[in-house]
């Protein structure tokens, strides 16, 4: 059974598809010096078949055979253009996307795509694998590899010990997928035929349907920007703030049809307004979300330079990000999308560009070892850390057990050997509420970690707009600066769009939980987390409490059997290798890269 409400969005299945058939929609043209006319041979075998849409269907021998021809294609730049057109039209025949999002993407895509395809060293049965299945070869397409860790013994174990009653707590506010829909047009169609709807060119709805709310909906929709500055006026008044940790994807999911004006617009146009409305007296720690480039999940390691590199857009992130950020850290912002600051005495803030370790960030094929040389910058700034007593917390966009098997196994022993000194991880991405655990690695018994993934303000797909408030240990000598609870609020867009009278009154964000008090724990520690595991697992009324709450408060499908074994399982997996047992365990062996990102 595939994880409950993880499939693919429109766009998702769109995006992986162009990623697939922009390699093997080049078997359907001609080499150079052959005279036939181009033909959809790919396309029309697919039709003769009757295989409908799913690449799965495909036979490991004709996948091969296509991926041999690929690497011959590819030796000449004039087929380029061959490629673009052919996948356009492959796109439509299929009716993988609207003919419009279809030729868009296409164009968007191509420069990029198949540039880091040219350089990368993909084998057939490494593709096929991707493509059909692990039994057509080995399915993790990049090599392992390891990080080089100090020869500085590791520190004696001290289990961290709840603060004493009166202990100062420091308030951190959490944001993370605003997606700011530019086109949202009150009144339009919810169910279009785009990857994105509720847009100026979704349609109008007829008499029998319900349009897109004022405030936003429910559905593949994100949000006006009327519901984000209203979200950020209501925090103004709900500080103080000790800081704020704010984990990216800004743009909407028109990925299709996105520009770097527009992409660097959006950053300017919301960074400016948290700052206009939270003030200059707080400080906003951000990271980079997959969604900030275009085309999306476009991440070049530094050795791409020119017009093909990042340099557009983390140029932009420093220059809108000074007020909040120290200059050291604006320059490694510049150079790869990360820093490290510090927040307080005894307290440094890491913020990696986990889209070094995304899968699919299409420019790891060409070389996924340590992009950026990430992870040995965080192991010196970890042992930097220990060396003068700080505690260390992590934030980034995406979790990293949905990262590439090698970059999660080193952060996950990262992770191990540095348990006393990393004591928050934070992410987002997936729009949930739900959390991954990280065990010793002698006996993956011990919890001695916890990553946070906190939901997401939009309403993409179906939920509630949200946002996350930790309560941290807080500034004071000997504090564990761990989590000790946390509170969601959300807009209940029910109650927000029910108003008839206009101008609409402005929405009331209401608590939806406090962590403590809905699962009866004292503190968040990594021993709290794996207990609450274990208690969902005998006490069903506890876990469909957390299946309401994983949704923010808007589930329609009850979650049980092996949905329910699967979910607790997703909660152990800190670790992208232990992450997909869950999926292959009950017998859906690619549910584990379905989430709605």
């Amino acid at each position: 059974m595939k994880r409950p409400d993880f499939g693919l969005s429109t766009f998702s299945g769109v995006f992986m598809v162009w990623t697939l058939f922009s390699v093997l929609i080049v078997f359907s043209y001609p080499l150079e010096g052959d005279r036939d006319a181009p033909e959809l041979r790919f396309v029309e075998e697919f039709d003769r078949l009757k295989l409908g849409f799913s690449w799965h269907n495909m036979s490991c021998a004709l996948c091969k055979a296509i991926f041999a021809s690929v690497d011959i294609a590819l030796l000449s730049d004039s087929n380029k253009e061959r490629v673009a057109h052919v996948l356009g039209d492959a796109c439509v025949r299929l009716h993988l996307a609207d003919p419009d999002v279809c030729r868009e993407i296409t164009d968007l895509f191509r420069e990029d795509f198949i540039r880091a395809l040219q350089e990368s060293f993909l084998w057939p049965t490494e593709a096929c694998a991707l493509l059909v299945g692990p039994t057509c070869g080995h399915f993790d397409i990049y090599a392992p590899w390891n990080v080089s860790l100090p020869r500085v013994p590791k520190p004696p174990i001290k289990p961290p010990s709840p603060p004493k009653p009166g202990s100062p707590q420091s308030r951190i506010l959490f944001l993370t997928d605003i997606h700011w829909d530019a086109e949202y047009a009150e009144g339009s169609l919810v169910d279009c035929k785009k990857p994105l709807c509720c847009r100026n060119d979704s349609g109008r709805v007829s008499w029998k349907q319900s349009g897109a709310g004022y405030w936003g909906t429910y559905g593949k929709c994100d949000l006006p920007l009327r519901t984000v500055e209203n979200l950020l006026q209501t925090l103004a008044k709900s500080g103080p703030w000790d800081w704020v940790y704010w984990t990216g994807d800004i743009p909407a999911h028109n990925v299709w049809s996105q520009t770097r004006k527009q992409q660097l617009n959006e950053l300017t146009v919301i960074t400016r307004l948290i700052l206009k409305h939270l003030g200059p007296n707080i400080t906003v720690y951000p990271s980079v979300g997959n969604h900030e480039s275009t085309p999306v999940n476009s991440f070049p390691p530094p050795f791409v330079h020119g017009n093909g590199s990042s340099r557009w857009l983390y140029d932009t992130m420093a220059k809108e990000w000074a007020s909040w950020l120290p200059e050291e850290a604006l320059e490694t912002i510049r150079r790869g999308g990360f820093y490290t600051v510090e927040v307080q005495r005894g307290l440094r803030l890491v913020s990696l560009n986990m889209n070094f370790c995304a899968r699919e960030n299409y420019w790891l094929m060409v070389n996924s070892t340590d992009p950026a040389n990430q992870l040995q910058w965080l192991i010196h700034t970890l042992q930097e850390s220990e060396n003068k007593g700080e505690k260390v917390h992590i934030i980034g966009h995406i979790p990293p057990g949905l990262c590439l098997s090698s970059w999660s196994w080193n952060y996950y022993h990262i992770v191990n050997r540095y348990e006393s000194t990393i004591t928050g991880q934070f992410f987002g991405h997936t729009h949930v509420d739900e959390f991954q655990m990280f065990y010793d690695e002698e006996t993956m018994t011990r919890p001695l970690s916890v990553a946070f993934i906190a939901p997401s303000v939009t309403t993409y797909v179906n939920l509630n707009p949200g946002y996350r408030v930790y309560y941290v240990d807080g500034n004071y000598p000997g504090s564990s600066r761990m989590v000790l609870d946390h509170e969601t609020f959300i807009l209940n867009l029910t109650l927000a769009n029910k108003r008839s009278s206009k101008p609409y009154p402005s929405p009331s964000w209401t608590s939806l939980y406090r962590a403590s008090e809905a699962y009866g724990l004292s503190t968040l520690f990594p021993a709290d987390m794996d207990g609450l595991i274990k208690i969902m697992v005998n006490d069903d009324r506890v876990f469909q409490r957390f299946w309401y709450l994983f949704h923010k408060g808007h589930v329609s499908k009850p979650c049980t059997d092996t949905c329910k074994t699967s979910l607790i399982c997703l909660l152990h997996s800190g670790r992208y290798d232990i992450l997909i047992q869950c999926d292959v365990l009950h017998g859906d062996k690619h549910s584990f890269r379905k989430t709605m990102c």
